[in-house]
Parts: structure tokens; sequence; C-alpha cells
């Protein structure tokens, strides 16, 4: 259960209203952060704002982002993001198998570049000092740098957003988990509450 008070639409402030709508609409079903958010307006404008821009303007490949999301969620062993990504790794083209065992050396599903940024996600998490640049070096072969920052970026954020969520053990919002299941998830593939 949510340890902060649901801030329902009809209380946000009228000019972020729209966001109730958006955000489920335009970037997932993350609603439950919008009404958490929304206890501070200009963050949720803002964090929430930065999501929809940067949805609507892809730089890197989804499939890459869901890979660094999964893997960064497992390590933080959050609930909420394992439960919103993986359907959303799947939708990418890469099996429940290949969410379930992200952590693993040799992880079902992955290519070698796909390898490449999860060891780069996890490396980004755990040990942010100790990036190899050979690692660097190898995801410059494919991405730009603006794609490398942003996928440094969104790799940092996640790791934001694992924290808050579970210091706050924000609720999964209803159709989350069914989604996860329909996909080839299961429960067990979620860490533990």
């Amino acid at each position: 259960m949510t340890r902060i008070r649901d801030i329902e639409q009809h209380e946000a402030p009228e000019a972020l209203r729209d966001l109730y709508d958006r955000v489920p609409s335009e970037v997932g079903p993350f609603l439950s952060q919008v009404k958490a958010f929304a206890h501070r307006p200009p963050i949720l404008k803002h964090m929430m704002g930065m999501m929809l821009r940067l949805a609507s303007e892809q730089c890197v490949p989804k499939r890459y982002l869901e890979i660094a999301m999964v893997t960064v969620s497992k390590l933080n062993e959050c609930r909420y993001c394992v439960a919103h990504h993986t359907p959303r790794l799947v939708d990418s083209g890469l099996g429940p198998e290949t969410a379930a065992n992200i952590l693993e050396p040799d992880c079902p599903g992955l290519d070698k570049f796909d390898r490449l940024v999860r060891d780069y996600a996890i490396m980004v998490t755990s040990d942010s000092k100790r990036v190899p640049d050979t690692l660097v070096t190898a995801l410059c072969q494919r991405f730009d740098e603006a794609q490398l920052m942003e996928l440094t970026f969104r790799t940092a954020l996640c790791g934001f957003y694992n924290r808050f969520n579970e210091a706050l053990r924000l609720d999964i919002e209803d159709g989350v988990i069914a989604d996860m299941l329909a996909c080839g998830g299961h429960l067990e593939d979620l860490p533990d509450a």
C-alpha cells in the first residue's frame, strides 16, 4: 500500500491535469507515479513532461531502453518497474524468459549488442566509476553520442524511479500484473515485496 495519499486528477493544479491522461496513453501506465509526483507540482510538471518529450522524440530504440530498464529494475529489486517494463521488453521482440533471466551472463534471447547494453546498465547501476572504456567503445560502434548519453541518462534515471517507487511503496496500477502475465511473465519473476 502506498505510503502517501494519491493526489487525484481533480485535486491537481488545473494546468497539470492533462498529465493524468497523457502519461498513460503516451508513456505507459505509470499513473501511481503521476499521483505521487502531484504532491509537488513542479516535480510532476518536469518529470512527467520530460518523459512525454522523450517518448515523442525517440532517440534510442525501445528494445535497448527496455533491456536497460528491466536490468536496472531487477538489480534494484523494484517490483513496480519490473512489472511495468517486462511487457514492454516482450513487445520489443524479446521473450519473457529474457526478462526473467536478464541478469544471467548467458541470458536467452539477447544478441551480442543486447548484452553490451545490459552489461552497461549493470555497470552504470552498480559501479559507475568503473565502466570500462572498452564497453563504451563497443556501444559507440552502433550508438552516436546523443544515444549513449540518453541510454546513460535513462539507465541512471531508472535507478531513481526504482528507489522512489520502493521507498513510497507505490501501488502497481490495475491491469499491469495481468499484462505482465499475459505476455508470458510469471509472478515469481517479480522481486519479493
